[in-house]
């Protein structure tokens, strides 16, 4: 039996299954948003364009989520398909080992793995900004005051104009500030200094170890343990970096993480979030790995019908294990490495466990 024949056949009918089983997740998941959120959408206004333009740059998004179930379910069901017509039957009665068949297909779930990376670095960070643009200020009508980076927070309040080098969010605190009161002709009047801003409970903002200088007269520089001011920086807007830390991308993950490590702040769940951008592409050969048992299993003893519950019930176990391991490390319980990589590891060794099983049989 040609070999290369055999690799490049096996390839084909998984690549063709899978892209039918991702092509009908993103429906399934674009048709659900879109539902979900016309009604509110067309209530604010917003025109057609932006509406549809939203729903496009989600799609990378889309594919990032829902992947690993596409590859796991594509594994079953052509693996499955060919063991019913008893082509993998032939494929062995010709000497060649489960190993050997399997490895076409974990090329496959490789390649996906390596294109779930490439979108998650280069294309959702980019699409999230501008699909996070649309939404807050276009459809919610939101201040466009508020400007987040990685290491410059800009706000404009009445005749003031703060700027913060980082935020972190577990303890509500702005770090190196700096705060501008202008004139009506937009002139500085006064400038604060302060090691941090923070929040009290009643909404107040209080900049911390702060150097004021006023820039009427000739007034000294002059040192404040603690100076209110009238900041009307929501509290949740600040999250927002927080939030949506799944959609950045792993080197911008590293570099935050880094920042507040060195200000001596736990950066457990970012750490975590940053191995994690590495572990779940590699999700998409674990799920090549774990499927290969049960589609072999599987395509003897019953249909497609079989095979699809196996995929679900499979993919549901494993995304709840996941993100069960993952709250820990972000809870700073678990080491960030352990916490990402925990389920790759055990369902990969339960998935070559079975298929050693499916081989003395």
């Amino acid at each position: 039996m040609n070999i290369r024949i055999l690799d490049r056949y096996l390839l084909m009918t998984w690549l063709r299954m899978y892209a039918v089983c991702q092509a009908g997740f993103m429906v399934t998941y674009l048709v659900i948003d879109v539902l979900e959120k016309f009604s509110r959408f067309s209530r604010s206004g917003v025109s057609g364009i932006d509406m549809a333009g939203y729903f496009l740059l989600k799609l990378p998004e889309m594919f990032d989520n829902t992947a690993g179930f596409a590859v796991l379910m594509a594994t079953i069901l052509a693996l499955g398909a060919l063991s019913r017509s008893s082509e993998l039957t032939a494929m062995r009665s010709c000497g060649v080992s489960i190993a050997r068949l399997a490895a076409p297909v974990v090329v496959g779930g490789a390649l996906v793995s390596v294109v779930m990376f490439l979108n998650a670095e280069l294309v959702i960070p980019s699409s999230y900004k501008q699909m996070d643009y649309i939404e807050k200020i276009k459809i919610k009508k939101q201040d466009r005051g508020t400007l987040f980076k990685l290491t410059n927070i800009w706000f404009k309040f009445d005749r003031m104009m703060l700027h913060a080098e980082s935020f972190d969010p577990q303890n509500v605190t702005l770090r190196t500030v700096t705060v501008w009161e202008l004139s009506p002709q937009m002139k500085p009047v006064t400038r604060i200094d302060a090691v941090r801003a923070v929040q009290e409970p009643g909404g107040q903002w209080v900049l911390q170890d702060a150097v004021v200088r006023s820039f009427a007269g000739s007034a000294p520089l002059r040192k404040e343990t603690r100076v209110p001011i009238a900041l009307t920086l929501n509290r949740e807007d600040l999250r927002v970096y927080d939030k949506n830390a799944d959609n950045l991308s792993m080197l911008t993950l590293y570099r935050y993480t880094a920042m507040l490590e060195r200000s001596g702040y736990d950066a457990g769940r970012f750490r975590t979030l940053m191995h994690a951008k590495l572990a779940n592409p590699c999700a998409a050969m674990v799920m090549v790995i774990l499927g290969l048992p049960f589609a072999l299993k599987t395509g003897r003893s019953g249909g497609a019908a079989r095979g699809v519950a196996f995929a679900v019930a499979l993919g549901f176990g494993y995304f709840v294990i996941n993100a069960l391991i993952l709250s820990y490390g972000k809870g700073s319980v678990l080491p960030a490495v352990v916490a990402a990589w925990g389920a790759n590891l055990l369902f990969a060794c339960a998935g070559i466990w079975l298929s050693m099983t499916v081989r003395q049989q």
